[in-house]
């Protein structure tokens, strides 16, 4: 897999840094959506594939990301079809943390120390290159405002922005409500990325993730039994906040 393409967990976080503040829009649902949009991306590489509402590992060769790498083999560990919503809800301690870092290191954004309080050291992220973020931003906007289905990689993208809640931080205030709305219904045109969106909705709301309905194309969920998380896959969190908190704020 080239380096030469931007990540979607890359462009997720990007259009989640305020240009202004240095901070992440959506901390904790951010942790979520990364993680989500790994699979995606995985997905895409073709070494994962939706199995109701589950993700088989179907090509365990290396990507050459080693971020993606790791994902790929922790999937590829567990023997068998993981839900997406229990892989989602998991730790990832400090997995926005290593985005951040990957960002600065290819020189898409530079660290910025301060403090909080005055006391307590903080680091603030702040983009480079604010023509990466726009060329980003121009992609969804120009699905929202046309309505042509976009490629895949920008409707899995809007699906995980709409899921994160970055659709307030992006098209703020009542004049936005309808870009908003019609960045929800991007969702429709990506079966992967649907997936991974409702997944991501599923474990923020603390829902008891029934097996969802397949989206076209895509194996019946009912299948396969709902049963149990196979061993070593974190269970759901059962109220909302008990997520991982890690990286930068």
């Amino acid at each position: 897999m080239g380096r030469s393409r931007r990540t979607i967990p890359e462009e997720l976080l990007l259009l989640a840094l305020d240009p202004t503040t240095g901070t992440t829009a959506q901390p904790q649902s951010l942790d979520l959506g990364l993680a989500g949009a790994q699979l995606v991306e995985l997905a895409l590489a073709g070494r994962i594939a939706p199995d109701g509402d589950r993700i088989a590992v179907v090509l365990p060769r290396p990507t050459g990301d080693p971020t993606l790498d790791s994902a790929l083999e922790l999937l590829r560990r567990r023997g068998s079809p993981v839900r997406a919503v229990h892989w989602i809800g998991g730790p990832r301690l400090g997995l926005r943390q290593t985005y951040l870092t990957h960002l600065e290191r290819c020189g898409m954004v530079h660290a910025v120390a301060g403090q909080m309080c005055g006391v307590l050291p903080t680091t603030r992220y702040q983009a480079t290159d604010t023509a990466i973020s726009r060329e980003i931003r121009a992609r969804l906007d120009s699905a929202i405002r046309t309505g042509v289905p976009p490629d895949p990689r920008t409707a899995a993208l809007a699906a995980l922005a709409h899921a994160v809640g970055l659709g307030k931080h992006l098209y703020p205030g009542n004049e936005g409500r309808s870009s908003r709305s019609r960045l929800r219904d991007l969702i429709r045109h990506d079966p992967m990325g649907g997936l991974v969106a409702h997944a991501v909705m599923d474990v923020q709301n603390g829902v008891a993730a029934q097996p969802r309905r397949a989206p076209a194309g895509g194996r019946q969920p009912g299948a396969r039994a709902a049963a149990e998380p196979a061993a070593g896959v974190p269970a759901q969190p059962s109220r909302r906040g008990s997520m991982a908190r890690a990286g930068a704020r």
